[in-house]
């Protein structure tokens, strides 16, 4: 007989290591904001810039985010963008402020660099083999030493073209009334749109292109996917070039949104961009991620500092502890769900050596 409805939805495969992960990241990260909503709706959490914010705070963490879901899923990481991006901050700085550079160059060095980390790190993970922990904290280590090596000192960002990018306000038709009766939009930055683009685009790409199913079957099993014919190393290598783009790109609009380089720039990014595509779903050996869970990994970590922010008492360490709190809770449960699928598997190959066909 056919799988009934309920069967199908609860399948082990697509439903535990995929489905249950990202509804709990939604209710979680709902849960969090309707308790701030509720806790602290004198201060204005309940107002719809509010959650703007989130977006507009993060646009840059968002993009890097779903670079570091694409080479998580090939089951590799990259802790070197927290230091690409303070090195794309300082380097669009110095550009613009010392050689008086158009943004427009500015934007375009900034996506060389990231092109330029993606293309030797990728190369150094997929045709020499390397761990792409070791790599990619070399790379760490060497965007951190660029950083210092083009100024110690910080450098603002006083550009005035720059500057109209980085305070242009896109006004929405949803806002709030003051006592006066005088309504006041809620607003968006470029960057936000921008961060929303990269999203979709690669969330298309994941799910109805032959490259985004070449990274989920490498990440699946990558033994698997050499048999199947695919060319594991050149597609381990072209995702990291598109995690370089991507980590270039939200290094700048990171830039956009502190119009600043200094050295200590982005320290942590690297953990938060991991620990948002982990909550988000994506698996940390890899063949599972979505970046649409990603983003909501990154608003759930914006939640944590706005309601830490807004409370106002508690020291912004906090920020971290819950994060890691919840990086250990999800980790943990990926490690039951992989429990799980083993032991599924092992018990469909008994019923396979014992009556020659599955049940």
């Amino acid at each position: 007989m056919p799988q009934s409805i309920k069967e199908r939805f609860f399948s082990q495969k697509k439903f535990n290591s995929n489905t249950f992960l990202f509804i709990i990241t939604i209710v979680l990260f709902a849960a969090m904001y309707i308790a701030g909503m509720i806790i602290f709706a004198d201060k204005g959490f309940a107002k719809p810039q509010m959650f703007l914010n989130l977006f507009i705070s993060n646009a840059g963490l968002i993009v890097i985010g779903c670079g570091m879901t694409l080479v998580m899923i090939t089951g590799g990481i990259d802790i070197s963008v927290g230091s690409v991006t303070a090195l794309v901050c300082m380097a669009s700085a110095f550009t613009m402020e010392n050689l008086k550079m158009s943004p427009f160059l500015a934007l375009a060095i900034s996506l060389g660099i990231g092109l330029l980390f993606g293309a030797l790190q990728g190369y150094l993970i997929a045709y020499l083999e390397i761990q792409p922990f070791i790599v990619t904290l070399a790379g760490l280590f060497l965007g951190r030493g660029l950083t210092a090596m083009i100024s110690t000192e910080m450098i603002s960002i006083k550009n005035e073209l720059f500057q109209k990018w980085a305070t242009y306000r896109i006004n929405l038709p949803i806002g709030t009334t003051n006592r006066r009766g005088q309504f006041k939009p809620a607003y968006i930055y470029p960057s936000v749109v921008i961060a929303l683009i990269v999203v979709i685009l690669i969330a298309i790409m994941l799910r109805y292109t032959k490259f985004g199913r070449k990274l989920f079957a490498i990440g699946g099993n990558q033994q698997s996917a050499l048999m199947m014919g695919l060319n594991v190393k050149r597609t381990k290598f072209q995702a990291y070039i598109l995690d370089g783009f991507l980590a270039g790109l939200g290094g700048f609009l990171f830039c956009l949104n502190s119009c600043a380089g200094f050295v200590e720039q982005a320290k942590g990014l690297e953990m938060d961009a991991i620990s948002a595509a982990v909550i988000g779903g994506t698996l940390l050996s890899g063949g599972v991620g979505t970046v649409v869970g990603t983003t909501f990994g990154v608003l759930t970590k914006g939640t944590i500092t706005s309601l830490i922010t807004t409370q106002g008492s508690l020291s912004s360490w906090w920020v971290r502890i819950v994060l890691s709190a919840l990086l250990c809770f999800f980790i943990v449960l990926q490690a039951i769900f992989a429990s799980m699928k083993k032991k599924g598997k092992r018990s469909d190959k008994k019923k396979t050596d014992s009556k020659g066909n599955f049940q």
